[in-house]
């Protein structure tokens, strides 16, 4: 499933949950984890020390990317490093793609406090643009990862931007001989409490029944055992957020969407919620 993993990294605190996740995946899978620097031409960065040019971010680069290969190859993971130069979050956009990554696995990072959690920067564009699966980790204290994974969930409200996620959650679950948690949030709140509400509602919920149907199908077809199918009723992140905590969910396969150029790639608002505030990791997979 996974061959060839790529593990960004730099000098900020919290990464250490990423690196060691990444090492569990590629253990797993027998993969190669390709460990990256990129030194930003955001930043100026080049320096002259007595008669040779020096480029600083370069050389904190490799002081950064050494250290993380010689603890991946002493965990017995195959890996690579290397430094590049380039706008860091489009610069790990392209390597995935021009590299044929099969992941790529980011931390991310928050505040206190549920509502005010947000991802840093290079991540979040990462995750939007990304044309190659991510997987989130979160850094926060709350946070944790669990491995191997035994419980997968995969929200779906049957959209083409979901059916992307279901095959890669389908396939992860079947890796680990896990279960399989097909979930659908049916969020009425704005259908109002006039006579057409009651019709809209169950309309509603049967796409829902529909779609967590379909994915019990295809988790059958790829010989999954064990799949647990719910509808729920609510805000959708908040639902899924409680059945993270409820279930002990070990990851999330969530879709994103897209509008418009490649530049203005929006996550959708219920993935984007999660990734931001799950307390588990999150892959995400481009339609």
């Amino acid at each position: 499933m996974f061959a060839d993993i790529l593990l960004p990294v730099d000098d900020s605190e919290g990464a250490d949950d990423a690196i060691g996740h990444a090492a569990d995946l590629a253990d797993h899978f027998d993969a190669t984890v390709h460990v990256v620097f990129v030194a930003s031409t955001n930043r100026d960065s080049v320096t002259v020390v007595g008669s040779d040019v020096v480029d600083a971010l370069e050389q904190e680069g490799e002081d950064i990317v050494e250290p993380v290969a010689d603890d991946l190859r002493d965990r017995g993971v195959a890996c690579e490093s290397e430094v590049v130069q380039g706008d860091p979050a489009m610069t790990i956009v392209d390597y995935a793609d021009s590299r044929g990554m099969d992941l790529v696995v980011m931390p991310t990072r928050g505040r206190s406090g549920l509502s005010r959690y947000l991802l840093g920067s290079v991540t979040e564009k990462v995750v939007r643009h990304s044309e190659v699966p991510v997987l989130t980790i979160r850094t926060h204290d709350e946070a944790r990862t669990p491995f191997p994974y035994e419980n997968v969930l995969i929200p779906t409200d049957g959209s083409k931007a979901a059916g992307g996620a279901v095959d890669r959650a389908v396939e992860l679950t079947a890796a680990f001989d896990a279960t399989l948690h097909a979930v659908s949030v049916v969020d009425d709140r704005s259908l109002g409490i006039d006579v057409r509400s009651g019709s809209a509602s169950e309309e509603l919920r049967g796409v829902a029944e529909e779609a967590v149907a379909d994915v019990a199908d295809r988790a059958d077809e790829a010989g999954v055992e064990r799949v647990e199918k719910h509808v729920l009723t609510g805000r959708a992140s908040n639902k899924l957020l409680d059945y993270v905590a409820d279930e002990d969910i070990d990851v999330v396969a969530m879709g994103t969407t897209g509008r418009g150029a490649a530049d203005r790639v929006l996550l959708g608002s219920v993935t984007e919620r999660i990734v931001r505030s799950s307390p588990v990791p999150v892959l995400t997979v481009r339609r």
